[in-house]
C-alpha cells in the first residue's frame, strides 16, 4: 500500500513561513485528490486546504485563505503546504491525506494519512 511520508514543519514566531511536504516515497500519487489537516491542542482535526490533484483545483479553510498555499508536483509526486504569515492560533499537528474524492470533508473519505508533522508559532 501506498503511504504518505511527511516532512517540514517545526518552530517559527509570528509572521513567519513554513513549508510542509507530502510525498509518496516514489511510488505514483494514485489518489485524485490530496488534503491537509491539522488538529490544534484541545481540539478537533479540521481541514485547512485541498487540491486536485488532476487539474489542481484548490479549496482552502476561511482563516487560511491568503496565506497558505497548496500546490502539487505530479513528477515528483508529492505535495506541498506553503504557511505565511503564521499566528500562534496555526500551532497545530499537520497531517496530508490522499482521497478519491475533491472536496471531501470527513476523515473516513480520506484512506490515507501522513504521519504528522507539528508547527509551532511562537508570539
Amino acid at each position: 500500500q501506498v503511504q504518505l511520508v511527511q516532512s517540514g514543519g517545526g518552530l517559527v514566531q509570528t509572521g513567519g513561513s513554513l513549508g510542509l511536504s507530502c510525498a509518496t516515497s516514489g511510488r505514483p500519487y494514485v489518489w485524485n485528490a490530496q488534503a491537509w489537516f491539522r488538529r490544534a491542542p484541545g481540539k478537533q482535526r479540521e481541514l485547512v486546504a485541498a487540491i486536485d490533484w488532476r487539474d489542481g483545483a484548490t479549496w482552502y479553510l476561511g482563516s487560511v485563505k491568503g496565506r497558505f498555499t497548496i500546490s502539487r508536483d505530479n513528477a515528483k509526486n508529492t505535495g506541498y503546504l506553503q504557511l505565511k504569515s503564521l499566528k500562534p492560533d496555526d500551532t497545530a499537528v499537520y497531517y496530508c491525506a490522499g482521497s478519491n474524492f475533491f472536496g471531501a470533508t470527513t476523515e473516513a473519505d480520506y484512506p490515507v494519512w501522513g504521519q504528522g508533522t507539528l508547527v509551532t508559532v511562537s508570539s
